[in-house]
């Protein structure tokens, strides 16, 4: 849930407008991965939605937006988006994303991956969805979880061109070239 959180914070810092859709396992996740309540989250977007509220403006295409990004992904949800059977409004924004061409990130948290995931990833690809895993970059040297988290949704907010401070660009190899 830390990436998500992070998602809000970085929007609110770049001035871009966010709108929020919590899945219920999102709020389980919530309450034992952070000490904040689900008040506190919903308080760091600028617009909430309610889980099966299909009739968002987020849920049609004619609202314009610069896409979205699911952060984290669940397999589950990643699944509902790649069939196209949408069931709530988390994954018919998504569903949506995909059919005006915008991005669409998903920083999908499940980990060891199996075949049938590797092949759901691979379908969202080719539907045009940016799959972002949340991995640490060690060449910018973090020091601490939040720097590594902080990177991971850097990286998924350069999708959109926005340019967040807390990202460490790569800026070259130091040392000694290699011949």
């Amino acid at each position: 849930m830390t990436y998500g959180v992070r998602v809000l914070d970085a929007l609110r810092e770049l001035e871009v407008e966010s709108h929020l859709v919590v899945s219920r396992a999102a709020l389980l996740t919530l309450s034992q991965e952070t000490d904040l309540s689900a008040d506190d989250l919903t308080a760091k977007a600028d617009v909430v939605h309610k889980l099966n509220d299909v009739g968002a403006t987020i849920a049609s295409g004619s609202f314009r937006t610069m896409g979205m990004i699911i952060a984290p992904c669940s397999v589950r949800t990643m699944g509902e988006i790649a069939t196209g059977v949408t069931t709530t409004l988390l994954t018919r924004a998504a569903d949506v994303a995909l059919k005006e061409r915008r991005p669409l990130v998903l920083m999908v948290r499940e980990t060891p991956f199996h075949l049938g995931h590797l092949r759901t990833m691979t379908a969202l690809a080719e539907m045009g969805a940016t799959i972002a895993p949340p991995l640490p970059a060690f060449y910018a040297r973090p020091k601490t979880i939040e720097e590594m988290v902080d990177q991971s949704v850097g990286r998924a907010l350069d999708v959109f061109g926005l340019d967040w401070a807390a990202v460490k660009r790569w800026d070259g190899l130091k040392g000694p070239a290699v011949e």
